[in-house]
């Protein structure tokens, strides 16, 4: 039995939506789930998830969530023609999780208020790994009353911190900019883990020195792993990454702020997805994790890379 009141709406059970709801669920929280695919969310049932087969399932919900690919995503899901709104009900809030675009944010903010409904972005800072290590962290922004709402429940999928940054799409902005940030560390933390490698230190024993020391964060350790033993398992795709600094890109010509070290790991990525096209399935070569940009990197350098098969802490435990 829910040991909440408020009645939850969630949408999207990929890598990210699915923990974080089974986390509310967990928590005591009444979550109806609508997901494309009905059978990703039936192992919610287990913990007490109703599964509904419509959007307009969820008109009766106090509060919506959502965690999809992208803005026509959101707008679909909430504003569709079987959209959420399609129901005979409004849900106070909706409080999106997605990564999208300021200028597609504040449409659907707009098109929910004339509606009757608030909105609140509050994109994350980690994948699912991070969720399971009770480490992931929100950014949001929107009417702070709304938020007050919703505040509980977001700390529950993100209780490493949640930070209210104002009104309107200020999170969306937060949320670029730290996508930015890591395709930039990525490359660089490839680049500097290959130099080293190829003048004969062991990719293990140097990312241990440098998650040891003041340069090391949660996110160079947790990608350790897959550096030194080439474990491309998916946390987030190379064409995820580069729609991100498109959007960062884009924020930065509108604004006139130079971002060339963020146009240059653009095109060192758009190389990498050029690679892709050379492997014999490029679509499941693209649907593995952005670390693989180790593997071109390493063909830029005149290396061949081999699993060092070493057991490498992920900061996580």
């Amino acid at each position: 039995m829910a040991q909440h009141a408020e009645r939850i709406g969630w949408i999207g059970m990929g890598r990210m939506g699915y923990p974080m709801a089974e986390r509310l669920l967990k928590a005591g929280y009444d979550v109806s789930i609508w997901n494309r695919t009905r059978a990703k969310a039936e192992p919610l049932t287990k913990l007490g998830g109703k599964v509904v087969d419509n959007l307009s399932d969820l008109s009766g919900m106090d509060i919506v969530f959502s965690i999809v690919a992208e803005g026509k995503d959101v707008e679909e899901v909430y504003l569709g023609k079987n959209g959420v709104l399609s129901g005979n009900k409004t849900p106070g809030v909706f409080v999106d999780c997605s990564t999208i675009s300021v200028e597609e944010s504040a449409e659907i903010r707009k098109r929910l208020k004339e509606r009757g409904a608030d909105y609140v972005c509050s994109p994350v800072s980690g994948n699912a790994k991070v969720i399971k290590a009770g480490k992931l962290s929100s950014v949001c922004s929107g009417p702070e009353a709304a938020f007050k709402k919703a505040e509980a429940m977001i700390k529950v999928f993100a209780p490493k911190g949640v930070s209210y940054v104002g009104d309107g799409e200020l999170a969306r902005v937060c949320k670029i900019a730290h996508n930015v940030m890591l395709g930039v560390v990525i490359q660089n933390l490839i680049e500097i883990t290959l130099l080293v490698n190829k003048m004969g230190v062991p990719r293990h024993a140097f990312l241990a020195f440098l998650n040891n020391g003041v340069m090391g964060s949660m996110f160079t350790a947790y990608k350790s792993p897959a550096l030194v033993n080439l474990d491309w398992t998916t946390t987030f795709t190379p064409e995820l990454l580069r729609k991100d600094l498109d959007l960062g890109l884009a924020l930065a010509d509108e604004i006139e702020v130079p971002m060339p070290i963020t146009a240059a790991t653009r095109a060192i990525l758009q190389m990498h997805m050029g690679h892709a096209m050379t492997q014999a399935n490029p679509a499941e070569y693209l649907a593995k994790d952005f670390a693989t940009l180790m593997e071109t990197m390493a063909l830029s350098s005149g290396m061949k890379l081999e699993s060092e098969n070493k057991p490498v802490p992920s900061g996580l435990e």
